[in-house]
Formats: C-alpha cells, sequence, structure tokens
C-alpha cells in the first residue's frame, strides 16, 4: 500500500514542480490558509517555543511572527517542490553567497571544510545552489525517511546538481574514506538528540540538547569549521554569509565549537524568526539532574 500511493503521489509532485514559482506562491497562499486556520498545524508547539523565546514580546508580536512563520512554511513546501525540476540558473540567482572569496581562499590551499547551519531560510536551496557556486565536492549530511519511495526522491532532489547526500550513521566512514579529496561537508546542527549524547548549552534562553557530532568530526579531521547564515531576503530569494567559527578545530577546548555555532544560530533567529523551524518539538527534553 505503501508503495501504491507513493508511485501515485510523486509523479504528481514532479508536475506540480513544473509550474512556475509564481503560480506555486499562489498554492502556497491556501496552503497557508490551511495549515494555520483548518488544521491549525502544530499550533501549540509553535507558539510555545516562540513565547518562551522571546518573554520580553507582547501578544500582538507573537501573533505576527507566529503568523509569518506560517506563510514562510508554506512556501517551504512549493519551494522544495520546485526544486525537483528548477534549473540552474534559476536557483543560483535565487541562493545567493555573499562572501565566497572566504571559500575559494581555503579551496585555493586544497582544504576540505565542515559547514554547520540551522533550519533556518531554506536550507534545502543552500547547499544544491552552493554546488552551482563553488568547485567544491558538496556532502549534506541527512537522515534517510522510513518511506524509502520519498527517501529516493529527497536523494534525488538533493544531488540534482553535484552534491552527495550522506545518510547520517555513514557520516564517519565516508569521510575518511574521502580523506585526500577537497570537500565540504554540511551539517543542520538544531535537531534533538537524545539526552544522553547531547551536548548542553543555552540556546534562547533556556537549557538545550544539541549535537556533538559537528564538533567531534571537525576536530578529528581538523576541518576548518564555517558557520554559514542565511536570510531571506524577499519570496523566493535568500542569501548566505560566511562565519569563521574555528580554523583549527584540533586546537579548541570542549563545546567550544558547538557553542559558538549554536550562539551564531540563536543571533540569527532573532534577526528574522519568522524563517526558523518552530514547528519542531526543540524542547522536548530537560538537563539532567547533577
Amino acid at each position: 500500500m505503501q508503495a501504491f500511493y507513493s508511485l501515485l503521489i510523486i509523479p504528481f509532485l514532479y508536475l506540480l514542480s513544473l509550474l512556475p514559482l509564481r503560480i506555486l506562491y499562489m498554492l502556497s497562499d491556501g496552503l497557508y490558509f490551511i495549515l494555520f486556520y483548518l488544521v491549525r498545524y502544530r499550533r501549540k508547539v509553535v507558539r510555545e517555543n516562540i513565547c518562551d523565546s522571546f518573554p520580553d514580546k507582547n501578544k500582538e508580536w507573537i501573533n505576527d511572527i507566529t503568523k509569518k512563520y506560517y506563510r514562510h512554511l508554506a512556501d517551504l513546501v512549493v519551494e522544495n517542490i520546485k526544486l525537483l525540476s528548477i534549473s540552474r540558473e534559476d536557483i543560483k540567482k535565487r541562493c545567493t553567497y555573499e562572501n565566497m572569496d572566504l571559500i575559494d581562499g581555503f579551496l585555493a590551499e586544497k582544504k576540505s571544510l565542515v559547514f554547520v547551519m540551522g533550519h533556518h531560510g531554506n536550507w534545502e536551496w543552500a547547499n544544491p545552489a552552493f554546488t552551482l557556486h563553488s568547485a567544491y565536492k558538496t556532502n549534506v549530511i541527512y537522515r534517510p525517511l522510513s518511506n524509502k519511495y520519498f527517501d529516493a526522491l529527497f536523494v534525488r532532489m538533493r544531488s540534482r546538481f553535484g552534491g552527495k547526500p550522506l545518510p547520517a550513521g555513514n557520516v564517519m566512514r565516508e569521510m575518511l574514506s574521502e580523506k585526500d579529496t577537497t570537500s565540504v561537508t554540511v551539517f543542520i546542527a538544531d535537531q534533538t538528540p537524545s539526552p544522553a549524547d547531547a551536548c548542553w548549552v543555552n540556546f534562547l534562553g533556556r537549557p538545550t540538547a544539541v549535537y556533538e557530532g559537528t564538533e567531534k568530526i571537525a576536530r578529528k579531521f581538523n576541518y576548518p569549521v564555517i558557520f554559514a547564515e542565511m536570510k531571506k531576503i524577499k519570496r523566493g530569494f535568500y542569501s548566505i554569509r560566511f562565519n569563521m567559527i574555528a580554523a583549527n578545530p584540533a586546537g579548541t577546548a570542549d563545546k567550544e565549537i558547538t557553542t559558538l555555532h549554536t550562539t551564531l544560530l540563536e543571533k540569527e533567529i532573532r534577526i528574522q524568526p519568522e524563517i526558523w523551524l518552530w514547528s519542531h518539538r526543540r524542547w522536548k527534553h530537560a538537563p539532567p539532574v547533577k
């Protein structure tokens, strides 16, 4: 049954992706109404997350950001459908990089890099666009979906312009096998680990569990770590700026890299809060009692 429904839906999504974005954004407006007013998709989670992260803001501000978030979430859905067929020229125009000179300098030295970013803006567009702006070989870490048909669809989307999706469980093995290749490995580092595997840092005003994988791998290979800060310029247009976190990770202290990239993520969220993934249950775990 899973195969039947998947093989019906996937061709429909591809055909939908052939529509111009201006038409897809009209569909997004309708999807916003459904998500926010009819289905009320995770409304309680979103509102609690925003309220707890901005306790100094009034009700009007909270309501405004909440509605803007759902509009952005609807846009993400259609933009990522469009990724199935978007042209190289279009995504390169819509997702730009401000300071590629920093990256080009490392490329000239044939140094592999670790990128870290959050679910802010459109992370699905950021990585394929980077392969068009740079000569680096790009690996993007992801968690496979339980539905093998949709998992294959997402792998196809993420690899259209040359990027290589890496299942999270295979990261270390793949990086060891490619240690002589100049590459960028991209970590989306704001998901929620189990408390036993977490590094606890302060994030948006409260103790938060963060994966240490980015830091551990960067220190093991001594690959420079760079935070990719993403902002939304206007509907359908994004810009990414790179921030150096650690040029020599092997020489950093425990938790230093994790704390730095979490701090940078919080900074960008405070600048554009409506484009972070507030519907994720980010604070479902409490820190261990000492």
